[in-house]
C-alpha cells in the first residue's frame, strides 16, 4: 500500500524539483515547495510557499506542512536544516552531508581522508597565496573553483601555470578557492548512486558527459558510456564508496574523471538529482527521480537497469536570445522514433540558460549517436516579441 498520507516538501521548485513531482504524480504524492513566485515547478505542487531559499522561517513553514524534507539545490540555508533535524524533522540527505558539499574545500578534503582517488589539490584563502601553492601541483594547467557559490559551470575557471606566475596577472577569483591539478585529455564521466535509510545501494549505468566548452554545461550525454568493463567496475565501486562513505540516503551524482592512464579521479559529488541522469526517466526501469521518491516514502528501491541505449540533449539559451523565445525544429524532431522533449516552464530564456532536454532511445550506439546529431542539427531557438 503506498503511503498517500505523507507530505514531501522540496527546498526549491526548479526543473528538478517540478521532474520528482511528476515522478510522484502516479502515486498520488502530496508535494510542497519553497521558491520564487515564477518556479518552474509551481503549477504542480499541491502548495507552493513563495521566498528565499535561504530564509530560515520560510524553510521552517515548509517543514511544518511536510512529513520529510529534500532539496534540489545545494545553495540553501543549512543552519536551519541543522535545528530542525535536532528537532526530529527527516531530512533527506541529511544536512551534515550538504555541509561538506557545499564547501568545495570539505568536499576535497573528505576524498582525501577518505582515500577516494581525486586530482591533487592545495586550498587558499586570497590571492596572496596562489603563487606558493600553486609550486605543489603538477602539469601546465590548474582548474580554481570557488569553495561556495559556484554552480552550473560558474565559480571555476581554467589557468595555466605560466598566467598565474606573471607579476602582471589579474586574479578574476578573490575569495577561498581550491586550486586543483587539471586532468589533461579526461573523458568526463558520472555515476547516480542511490541509498535507502536501510544501507540498500544501487547504481544507475555510467555516463559519459560531452560538455559545452563555453559554458562549462553538459551539452550531451550518452549511456552507457563508452569504456571497457573494467573502468566501469571500477567508477561504480568508487561511486558506491563515496556514497556509503558519507552514510549518504538519497540520490547523488558522483562526477569523475578518466585520464589517458585509465585512471579514475572523483571531480565533485551532488547531493540530489543531477543533470547527469535526466535520461533514466525513459531510459531506465526507475528513473533517478522515481527512486528519490522510494526513498522519501520508505519504499524499495527500484531497478536501475538500462532499458535501452540512451542520450541526453541540453536545450541551452541561444547566445542572440535574450527574453520570450520559441523552439524550432520540433516538429521535425518529435517525428523522430524515440525522441521525447523536456521542458522546464521557463517563459523566457538567456544566454545558456537550461531550458529544457531531450532524451533520445536506440538499441545500438551507432544509431544512437546518428539520431542524436539529427536532434542537435534541427533543434533551433529563436527570440519573439509578446
Amino acid at each position: 500500500m503506498l503511503p498517500s498520507n505523507i507530505k514531501i516538501g522540496i527546498i526549491g521548485g526548479g526543473q528538478l524539483g517540478k521532474m520528482l513531482i511528476e515522478a510522484g504524480k502516479p502515486w498520488n504524492i502530496h508535494y510542497n515547495i519553497l521558491d520564487a513566485e515564477n518556479a518552474p515547478a509551481k503549477d504542480i505542487a499541491n502548495q507552493h510557499i513563495i521566498g528565499s531559499l535561504y530564509d530560515a522561517e520560510k524553510i521552517r513553514e515548509l517543514a511544518s506542512i511536510s512529513d520529510v524534507l529534500t532539496y534540489e539545490i545545494e545553495h540553501i540555508n543549512i543552519d536551519v536544516l541543522f535545528e530542525l533535524e535536532k528537532e526530529g524533522k527527516k531530512i533527506i540527505p541529511s544536512p551534515s552531508i550538504l555541509h561538506i558539499i557545499q564547501d568545495k574545500g570539505l568536499q576535497k578534503q573528505f576524498f582525501k581522508n577518505n582515500d577516494i582517488p581525486s586530482a591533487s589539490f592545495e586550498l587558499v584563502e586570497n590571492t596572496s597565496e596562489w603563487r606558493e601553492k600553486i609550486k605543489h601541483l603538477k602539469g601546465n594547467k590548474i582548474a580554481a573553483k570557488l569553495r561556495k557559490g559556484g554552480y552550473d559551470g560558474k565559480g571555476v575557471e581554467l589557468i595555466k601555470i605560466e598566467q598565474i606566475q606573471n607579476p602582471d596577472y589579474k586574479f578574476l577569483m578573490t575569495e577561498p578557492c581550491v586550486l586543483e591539478e587539471f586532468v589533461e585529455n579526461a573523458i568526463e564521466l558520472s555515476v547516480i548512486v542511490s541509498r535507502d535509510a536501510k544501507g540498500n545501494i544501487k547504481s544507475f549505468p555510467l555516463v559519459e558527459m560531452e560538455f559545452n566548452p563555453i559554458s562549462n554545461l553538459v551539452e550531451y550525454l550518452f549511456s552507457p558510456a563508452e569504456v571497457s568493463k573494467d573502468v566501469e567496475i571500477k567508477c561504480e565501486n568508487i561511486a558506491k564508496d563515496c556514497i556509503e562513505k558519507l552514510n549518504g540516503v538519497g540520490i547523488f551524482a558522483v562526477e569523475m574523471f578518466l585520464n589517458t592512464q585509465g585512471e579514475v579521479f572523483v571531480n565533485e559529488i551532488a547531493p540530489r538529482p543531477h543533470n547527469s541522469g535526466h535520461h533514466t526517466i525513459e531510459a531506465c526501469y526507475t528513473s533517478q527521480y522515481e527512486q528519490l521518491n522510494r526513498i522519501l516514502l520508505g519504499m524499495p528501491l527500484g531497478s536501475t537497469e538500462l532499458i535501452q541505449p540512451a542520450a541526453m540533449i541540453n536545450i541551452l539559451g541561444a547566445e542572440n536570445v535574450d527574453g520570450y523565445y520559441e523552439l524550432t525544429g520540433l516538429n521535425e524532431i518529435l517525428n523522430i522514433a524515440g525522441v521525447y522533449v523536456h521542458l522546464y516552464n521557463k517563459n523566457t530564456s538567456k544566454p545558456m540558460r537550461k531550458m529544457g532536454h531531450i532524451t533520445i532511445l536506440a538499441k545500438t550506439a551507432i544509431a544512437l549517436k546518428e539520431k542524436a546529431k539529427l536532434v542537435k542539427n534541427a533543434l533551433g531557438m529563436k527570440l519573439i516579441n509578446k
